[in-house]
């Protein structure tokens, strides 16, 4: 182990990420806490930005990729539990793109478009494809973050994602809605492959990208298998249809990493949350209340946050403005400690103002 050129206390980061993750008390919330730097800590000259480059996940010019990677962190102080990092992210969708759909550059995103059009479809022919554009683009991308990062950020995951998502990234939302009613057998079949080739896929990045400890980022350090699992989908469907489709997924997926987080986004999602809460393996839950509504800290999702901390589940939130806090901290109490948050202020000495608050 040892420390990192922007993180020199990564073995203190570890230890405290550790102990929290298995229930100990660090003294307050689990905290990925940055600053921006008033100058970079390293200089690395910018690349020209190639034409027509839209976002950053694309994959239009490979060595531009390689010096947006080169120049992440550089400008942020990585305080409290937050770890410097980079991601081979192609679209927040991956695993669609190895598994066949084509990636189409938006503003500030990718697009999977989907390629499953058939009204009455055949079993998709979904394999492990060790030549497929996309994937050879993430592994070529991962072992140049690992070669620029060596001894001074780590690599995280890219954002695969698995189960409906995925499906609907093959399908579209309207012919998978009508699947599930009309070819409930075929989507189980699906969705069986393409859990079993998310880890296929897991797997082979887990071995590449995981620190010495055997640790892994997927928007979180854990102390091994860690992996961030989703259904923005469900928002379109009952909680009978989450439990006959997705928890079974779920289930099985969180049983076989170490720190599962579930991505719970937005109010059209809240109906499905006694079904997560069931999910053994489950150990935290990230809410994103979605574009337009109250912020993490209102007071609207308080009691979603106390019955998941009551069910033995810990709570991952993006705190907008630190000093909303306050209420928050008299609210929760001692159960602040099984909190995630990641929260930048503006300078180091809000910093240092919001630890010693939420420590005391």
């Amino acid at each position: 182990m040892g420390g990192l050129l922007y993180r020199p206390d990564m073995d203190d980061v570890r230890a405290r990420l550790t102990t929290w993750w298995h229930g100990g008390d660090i003294g307050r919330p689990a905290l990925s806490l940055t600053v921006p730097r008033t100058e970079p800590i390293e200089h690395i000259p910018a690349m020209p930005k190639p034409p027509g480059w839209v976002t950053d996940y694309s994959v239009s010019n490979f060595d531009y990729r390689v010096n947006l990677s080169a120049r992440q962190c550089i400008h942020t102080h990585y305080l409290a539990e937050a770890v410097p990092n980079v991601a081979p992210d192609l679209a927040p969708n991956c695993l669609a793109l190895y598994l066949g759909c084509q990636g189409v550059d938006m503003p500030g995103t990718v697009w999977c478009k989907p390629f499953v059009l058939d009204d009455e479809p055949d079993d998709i022919p979904l394999r492990y494809e060790p030549n497929n554009f996309y994937w050879q683009f993430s592994l070529r991308l991962a072992h140049e973050q690992l070669r620029l990062g060596k001894g001074k950020f780590l690599v995280q995951f890219p954002d695969l994602i698995e189960g409906l998502d995925t499906l609907e990234a093959m399908r579209g939302a309207e012919r998978l809605l009508i699947d599930l009613v009309e070819r409930p057998a075929w989507v189980q079949r699906q969705l069986r492959r393409i859990t079993d080739l998310y880890f296929h896929y897991y797997d082979i990045l887990y071995d590449l990208i995981r620190d010495e400890v055997g640790g892994s980022i997927f928007w979180i350090w854990g102390p091994g298998r860690t992996a961030k699992f989703q259904c923005d989908f469900s928002y379109m469907i009952s909680p009978a249809m989450f439990k006959e489709f997705m928890l079974p997924v779920l289930t099985e997926m969180c049983e076989r990493v170490s720190y599962a987080l579930y991505h719970w986004d937005g109010p059209g999602a809240i109906p499905h949350h006694e079904l997560l809460l069931s999910i053994p393996k489950l150990r935290m839950i990230q809410w994103t209340p979605g574009a337009g509504i109250e912020n993490t800290c209102h007071r609207r999702w308080w009691p979603l946050y106390h019955k998941t901390i009551e069910a033995g589940k810990k709570m991952f939130i993006h705190v907008e403005d630190w000093r909303e806090l306050e209420p928050f901290k008299r609210e929760f109490g001692q159960k602040l400690k099984q909190f995630f948050m990641v929260v930048n202020v503006p300078t180091l000495q809000d910093a240092e103002t919001l630890l010693k608050w939420v420590s005391e």
